[in-house]
């Protein structure tokens, strides 16, 4: 088991993404049909492929500089709120993380919890809102304990959104018809924890 990850294992990381939200494209779309605009499942699936792309092209050294290259990757990809509001999470991600070769997950969590902060600040949400917050809040403070908890604090952040009312965003011009929806950007985010416990596995890494 490793301690500690690289560039090369976040590069992967996001490959699974890329490669989940493929996969999912159309049952994000279909709830955020319900909802919101109906674009989040291709507008997440045309950005992380260009995030792949890009960091195949040209691998950064440092785990910092991967985050940081996909978040600008999203931010000037992809439309809508995801685009900006993801790109934010991993671009404030890899700032914190700095120029260090390696990094632990306690140290990587810390990082995507900047991330989230810096989400909070940018969509004017918290959690309960029923927003992408209601899984990386939880799954952020998983990731200190293990992969695995981050995976399932986030899924059960995601489901837990189903009865709220949303409060942010396009699905909260629904008011009272937002209940019963589980929302799309808590769901993604869900994705990208179930990706980085399924590398995270793969390759060891604890």
């Amino acid at each position: 088991m490793t301690e500690t990850i690289d560039a090369g294992f976040l590069v992967r990381w996001l490959a699974a993404v890329s490669e989940e939200v493929d996969r999912e494209a159309d049952r994000l779309t279909e709830l955020d049909s319900a909802i919101g605009d109906a674009d989040h499942g291709a507008n997440l699936k045309r950005g992380f492929a260009a995030v792949t792309e890009i960091l195949a092209k040209e691998p950064p050294e440092t785990p910092g500089a991967v985050l940081t290259a996909a978040g600008r990757q999203l931010i000037s990809t992809v439309g809508g709120a995801s685009g900006p509001l993801y790109g934010t999470l991993l671009r404030r991600a890899g700032k914190t993380l700095g120029e260090d070769a390696r990094v632990t997950r306690v140290r990587l969590a810390e990082a995507l919890g900047a991330g989230v902060a810096a989400v909070a600040q940018l969509g004017g949400a918290q959690a309960g809102d029923k927003t992408m917050l209601d899984a990386l809040v939880p799954a952020v403070e998983g990731l200190r304990s293990s992969y695995e908890a981050a995976r399932t604090a986030a899924e059960d952040g995601a489901l837990a959104t189903v009865p709220l009312r949303a409060r942010k965003g396009r699905a909260s011009y629904l008011g009272e018809r937002s209940v019963g929806h589980q929302d799309p950007g808590a769901t993604s985010s869900a994705l990208l924890f179930a990706a980085l416990a399924d590398t995270a596995r793969a390759e060891g890494a604890r």
